[in-house]
């Protein structure tokens, strides 16, 4: 079938890029197969990053298809937008559906995009990984690809107010060498080097950042190990385990 309405939000997109002028950095978008199935699994630090790792992948002209929370599915705006580009949705209560799912378009040859961190990390350092996307690629024989982002976290993460209308943010996309799954005797093995490997990338882009916190007030977005302030991983497991309020922040 035609694809309809991916192609127009991409150029909407790039438009939005062009006008915020995004710093957009990418590196080892060649990664990504031309032809084929392939899952992208990336770190989470942003509501965004489905956005810019999709991104990382248009040089190599592939449409990712993101797993996605259900309810995203179920909103009035975004939810025909994310049907009509044949996303995913994932409802935890049927699991098992939502993999077969993926599975399927994986042996189609489409690329599908993960996020195995499962939330996004109010740390902004890799937590420890579901085994899913793993387990995704063994089972369709198909590679996955590492992705790192950086940066998005300062347009609009967890726990802090939306700023979308930012300018001249850095963006970074990091995408690593394709991991073979027949390489690997499990895919709790291979979910191990996906950490390891997605945790350089992690490293790689903070380091390599060209922005650095203006001050204490604005030390929020970079990670306490760099000297930042944003939560440990051991104070941010706590704060997702708090209550949520009743109105998003």
């Amino acid at each position: 079938m035609p694809e309809l309405v991916y192609p127009p939000v991409i150029a909407t997109a790039k438009t939005l890029f062009r006008v915020l002028d995004l710093r957009l950095t990418v590196d080892g978008d060649h990664h990504v197969p031309r032809t084929g199935g392939a899952v992208l699994a990336s770190n989470h630090v942003s509501y965004l990053d489905f956005i810019f790792c999709g991104y990382g992948a248009h040089p190599s002209r592939r449409l990712v298809r993101f797993m996605a929370k259900h309810d995203v599915f179920a909103h009035k705006v975004s939810g025909p937008l994310m049907r009509g580009m044949k996303h995913i949705p994932v409802n935890r209560a049927a699991g098992v559906g939502s993999y077969n799912t993926a599975v399927d378009a994986l042996r189609r040859g489409e690329v599908v995009g993960v996020f195995p961190e499962a939330t996004i990390s109010r740390s902004f350092t890799v937590k420890e990984l579901k085994s899913g996307a793993a387990r995704m690629a063994q089972t369709a024989e198909v590679p996955l690809v590492p992705v790192a982002l950086w940066g998005t976290q300062r347009l609009w993460t967890k726990g802090r107010p939306k700023t979308l209308t930012r300018r001249h943010t850095p963006i970074t996309i990091l995408l690593g060498e394709p991991m073979d799954p027949a390489a690997y005797p499990d895919a709790n093995t291979m979910t191990a080097e996906l950490k390891t490997r997605l945790t350089a990338l992690v490293d790689r882009a903070q380091q390599e950042y060209p922005d650095k916190p203006a001050g204490p007030d604005d030390s929020w977005w970079q990670p306490a190990h760099l000297g930042g302030t944003a939560p440990t991983l051991r104070e941010a497991a706590e704060l997702d385990r708090r209550p949520r309020r009743s109105t998003a922040s």
